[in-house]
């Protein structure tokens, strides 16, 4: 006998847990020992992105004679991969997801493509789902949430190029989940709905994407538990935006273009570590004043990133208008400050020396230059010799654009 077949059968469940599903139901014609061990698998992972039509027919039946004998008494994750296709209609889809939920799945994971396009609606279940912790959708999927709702347990939701039933849709999903810790949503370009509200008492993680120039007619984001931000919202249309003030947010990453950008400002004082597009230095007439009052409203303060968008561009010299008390997180907490896409004209070179010579904490300051008219050493002159508040800051100027 060899040593394999020696170890238990929880063991060697274990081992094929590493294997992808294909491979560890292949192992079923080793022996008679094996012929169902792969039916204890806690973990599933169907994907016929790269099937053809008969093993498309294949992989369908052997789903749908499989999956209600599963022994796993709790299925732990199932990914589904899938394309429309004669084998695989939204009824078989669903009807597989609606197995899963019975059998207790935590973690769902369904990408769905289909060609000819037709959206997919999953099955009511799914929404009253007890024991699922992570629920991750993309692709042409529609959202129709029921008038009863309840995931008490879901911690982790993501949502990829879904479309929404109606306005209400999302809103109603996250305010029946009352453990949800992190959201990530992306918007599909092609999708109808305008407004997104978005008030989750218990959340901790929030990511979301609005792609450019999708018509958005109001976001209200509410969450006091957020510690991490992800914003990218390239939306140039004038629309209502509310964003309560994060007093727990520790790490904030900004990548905006909306009118509207002062309760945002106002939302994120509370952060520590900020990434910000330098469209709020450099492409705006009001933008100087917006960092004079994130500076000034942000007193823990420990890191800022300023960059550029890759599909902006320079409109002219904006004046730094500095403030005319020092902020206080550039006296006592402002470690890191760096600056990619410098260009060293007159606006940007006043802000960089404004920063080196007032804040007293800074342990690094990285420029990285871009290419432009002014000489690389005439901008590396005049920063590397400016006055600084920090007698222990590291300078680096990188000019690798160049």
């Amino acid at each position: 006998m060899d040593k394999i077949s020696s170890f238990p059968d929880e063991l060697l469940v274990k081992v094929l847990t590493f294997l992808p599903t294909k491979e560890a139901v292949s192992t079923s014609i080793l022996s008679k020992r094996w012929e169902h061990l792969w039916m204890w698998l806690p973990k599933l992972e169907y994907d016929d992105q790269h099937y053809s039509e008969s093993e498309r027919k294949r992989l369908r039946c052997f789903i749908v004679k499989s999956l209600p004998l599963h022994k796993a008494h709790v299925i732990e994750s199932l990914r589904l991969k899938l394309i429309n296709s004669h084998y695989f209609k939204p009824q078989v889809i669903n009807w597989i997801v609606a197995t899963a939920v019975s059998r207790n799945v935590r973690e769902l994971d369904i990408s769905y493509s289909s060609y000819p396009e037709k959206l997919n609606i999953l099955p009511s279940n799914l929404y009253t789902s007890k024991s699922l912790v992570i629920l991750k959708l993309s692709d042409w999927i529609l959202l129709v949430v029921p008038p009863v709702v309840c995931l008490p347990s879901l911690k982790t939701l993501q949502l990829q190029q879904v479309a929404y039933f109606n306005e209400e849709s999302l809103q109603r999903l996250l305010s029946s989940c009352p453990a949800l810790e992190e959201l990530e949503v992306d918007i599909w370009e092609d999708d109808n709905t305008r407004k997104f509200t978005f008030i989750v008492p218990s959340l901790q993680r929030l990511s979301l994407y609005i792609p450019f120039d999708y018509g958005i007619d109001g976001l209200v984001i509410k969450t006091p538990s957020l510690k991490y931000f992800k914003l990218r919202v390239h939306s140039s249309s004038s629309h209502y935006c509310l964003v309560e003030h994060m007093p727990n947010l520790i790490e904030a990453y900004i990548d905006v273009e909306f009118p509207n950008i002062k309760s945002l400002i106002g939302s994120i004082t509370s952060v520590k570590r900020l990434e910000i597009c330098s469209e709020l230095c450099r492409c705006k007439d009001c933008t100087s004043n917006l960092l004079v009052r994130l500076l000034k409203d942000s007193p823990n303060l420990r890191e800022l990133y300023l960059y550029e968008m890759i599909d902006h561009y320079y409109c002219g010299i904006i004046p730094w208008n500095p403030p005319s008390i020092v902020p206080t997180c550039m006296l006592s907490s402002l470690q890191i400050f760096n600056w990619s896409a410098y260009s060293g004209v007159p606006g940007e070179r006043d802000l960089a020396i404004y920063m080196l010579k007032n804040a007293s904490q800074l342990k690094t300051a990285t420029i990285l230059a871009e290419e432009c008219d002014i000489p690389e050493l005439e901008m590396l002159k005049e920063l590397a010799f400016s006055s600084r508040a920090s007698t222990t800051c590291e300078f680096m100027f990188d000019s690798r654009y160049f």
